[in-house]
């Protein structure tokens, strides 16, 4: 709790919570460690299927907290300092990670939710990556995450002004999936990650999630996915969670799956 990182476990699905509402969850260091933690953890956890990522209402994130005054950005002092302090990011987990951005999402706040892989917002919250307004730059990897989200002309139009906008007008840039009330979005959110953790095989999704963003990450052609895709096929053909999904379905059940990500994951080899 000190952290101001809170994580629940429950049903296979894991809701990671910024939690510091009486500074509206402003971002720290701590939380930055705490949350990398936090991912780390979960993704080695088998009985984690899904997490979902957000924020102590009233908002989900307020940014990085300001509390040093005109000297919050000051030089930092040694060879610690990382723009993207959350290692991993959401992206390099095997789980599916869902932002349940549930209010103000502004500068860091964005940009980790930006790491997600579906990303749901509140309506009526305000968000933007201002940090060229503050004599900075937009951090945790956004030059990159935004462009292949959203593409290059959305990511100049937010990085380079700073400019606010509001949910429906993300959903419209394509930096969210949906927006809705601000109420509805974790549950929302618990209802995709809920039935991700039922229904999904674990090796498949993770298979597919590592697939997903290394594409983009190594800028894989049409021909390198078709022949990772055909690898992967070989790897999860014939195995148990292959014949129970199909048998599930046909028997119009919830399927009983039993790959382990702790025990029988492999990584794809970037090449």
């Amino acid at each position: 709790m000190t952290s101001g990182v809170l994580v629940e476990v429950d049903g296979g699905v894991a809701v990671v919570t910024l939690d510091r509402p009486e500074r509206r969850n402003a971002f720290t260091g701590a939380m930055g460690r705490a949350l990398g933690e936090a991912y780390r953890n979960l993704d080695a956890d088998d009985g984690v299927r899904a997490i979902v990522l957000t924020g102590a209402p009233p908002a989900f994130c307020a940014g990085a907290d300001l509390g040093g005054g005109a000297d919050t950005f000051d030089a930092p002092v040694g060879d610690g300092f990382s723009a993207s302090p959350i290692n991993p990011p959401a992206f390099d987990l095997r789980k599916p990670v869902i932002a349940a951005v549930n209010g103000h999402a502004i500068g860091i706040g964005l940009t980790i939710a930006m790491q997600t892989d579906i990303r749901i917002f509140a309506t009526d919250a305000k968000y933007a990556i201002p940090q060229v307004r503050r004599g900075v730059l937009p951090d945790a990897m956004s030059h990159w995450t935004v462009p292949h989200i959203a593409g290059m002309a959305v990511a100049a139009d937010i990085l380079l002004t700073g400019r606010t906008f509001d949910g429906a007008e993300a959903v419209r840039l394509g930096l969210a999936s949906r927006c809705l009330p601000a109420d509805d979005v974790l549950p929302a959110a618990l209802d995709i990650a809920r039935d991700i953790a039922v229904n999904v095989a674990p090796m498949s999704v993770a298979l597919s999630k590592r697939l997903l963003w290394q594409s983009a990450r190594h800028g894989y052609g049409p021909e390198r996915v078709a022949d990772l895709e055909t690898e992967l096929h070989l790897r999860v053909m014939g195995e148990p969670d292959s014949s129970e999904g199909v048998r599930a379905y046909l028997e119009r059940r919830d399927p009983h799956w039993v790959s382990r990500l702790s025990t029988d994951w492999q990584e794809i080899a970037p090449q």
